[in-house]
């Protein structure tokens, strides 16, 4: 049975794949939910499905830091994923990758997809000063050039995340409002650590969390 909450309050879930990108904001809000999913897809769908079976929630937020394919998008700062989809279901035959969406196998706008993509319309887009982008769910990051040109050309993301459309397509599934920010790290294809800007992204991440949860 799911829980109760009480009568106007909130009722809101932060999720994250790995503590250590939520750290400060978990020690700074003990009395907010936390749920940490785990790297991948498969583990969120599995932990975020769990737990709002035990739980109503208004509002799912998903956060961590990110890759990012745009260089245009300075590193460190945070984006609001506005569409995300899964981008290695589907063929690749002669180094070419196409999703299923494009062969036919799965109808691009079946709900809850809307011409292959899952999108947010939550009223956040119309408020927030923070970037709108796309997204690509992988479950394998890699510096390969021929991954990247691949999900360049079959989806032309901003950014890249390994669990973003498991949550997108539960909630938007469920019905349930939801928030994915992500702080971008490094571009992708860059493997030199020295490069990245982990540590900024994960603080301005904090940040930016901890700035929204006092709108609410």
């Amino acid at each position: 049975m799911k829980g109760k909450h009480e009568i106007c309050i909130m009722q809101i879930l932060i999720a994250a794949s790995t503590k250590a990108e939520i750290q400060h904001f978990i020690t700074s809000n003990p009395n907010i939910d936390v749920l940490i999913t785990g790297i991948g897809v498969p583990s969120t769908l599995f932990h975020i499905q769990k737990r709002i079976h035990q739980m109503d929630y208004d509002l799912i937020i998903q956060a961590g830091i990110a890759g990012s394919f745009n260089l245009d998008l300075e590193l460190g700062n945070p984006v609001l994923v506005k569409q995300d989809c899964f981008g290695d279901i589907g063929i690749e035959e002669k180094e070419i990758f196409t999703s299923f969406f494009e062969t036919g196998f799965i109808d691009k706008n079946e709900f809850p997809f809307t011409n292959g993509w899952l999108v947010n319309e939550n009223e956040i887009f119309n408020q927030s000063i923070l970037p709108s982008v796309k997204a690509v769910t992988v479950n394998k990051v890699s510096d390969s050039n021929l991954q990247t040109q691949q999900l360049v050309k079959a989806f032309n993301p901003d950014i890249e995340t390994m669990e973003g459309a498991a949550l997108h397509y539960i909630c938007l599934q469920e019905s349930i409002p939801f928030i994915q920010i992500r702080a971008l790290s490094n571009y992708v294809g860059e493997r030199d650590k020295t490069k990245w800007k982990t540590m900024e992204a994960i603080e301005n991440l904090n940040t930016t969390l901890q700035k929204l949860i006092s709108q609410l």
